[in-house]
């Protein structure tokens, strides 16, 4: 493959969260209906091309995953669907993210769109972490960052992160 794509094409949606170390993303490919293997196959090229270490599936099935040994890309499935609990799965995540981002790794964070939801799970793990000192601050900063308005499902991840196991009131990283 020769010229511009050969570096492949950033995933829909593509914001950093923390500049350098975590981003968010929908789905590499797509969701649903609009996903194209084609699509997913350049955007796992641009990931791969712009160092990132590991890839985040929150998706509740195993999507993609195959798509990632393929090319050679660290994944970790961590699934995250509508009626899994937050207090069960959030900890997990959290603890993992900060762990992988403390020994220098590059992560790509999705689910199948970047939804509510998807921004309540990264507005979480600032808050969680200790990074953004209150919930009105944490939800603020994710919105200006992807440019959209949190709502309800959102928000309330966003609340629940202090009461996670793990929550770190001041700043770790």
């Amino acid at each position: 493959m020769k010229g511009k794509w050969a570096a492949g094409i950033p995933p829909r949606f593509f914001e950093w969260i923390i500049k350098g170390q975590l981003a968010i993303s929908e789905r590499p490919g797509g969701y649903a209906r609009n996903h194209r293997k084609v699509r997913r196959h350049e955007e796992i090229l641009w990931l791969r091309n712009e160092g990132f270490t590991r890839v985040v599936s929150l998706l509740p099935s195993t999507h993609n995953l195959h798509a990632y040994d393929e090319h050679g890309v660290v994944y970790s499935h961590v699934p995250f669907g509508p009626h899994d609990d937050p207090a069960v799965v959030l900890p997990e995540l959290y603890s993992a993210l900060k762990g992988w981002l403390a020994d220098g790794e590059r992560v790509l964070l999705h689910q199948e769109e970047l939804n509510d939801r998807m921004m309540g799970v990264v507005g979480g793990y600032l808050r969680w972490s200790g990074l953004v000192p209150s919930g009105p601050k944490t939800i603020a900063v994710i919105e200006q960052i992807l440019h959209r308005q949190m709502g309800p499902d959102g928000r309330q991840l966003v609340t629940l992160a202090p009461e996670l196991r793990g929550h770190a009131p001041l700043s770790t990283l």
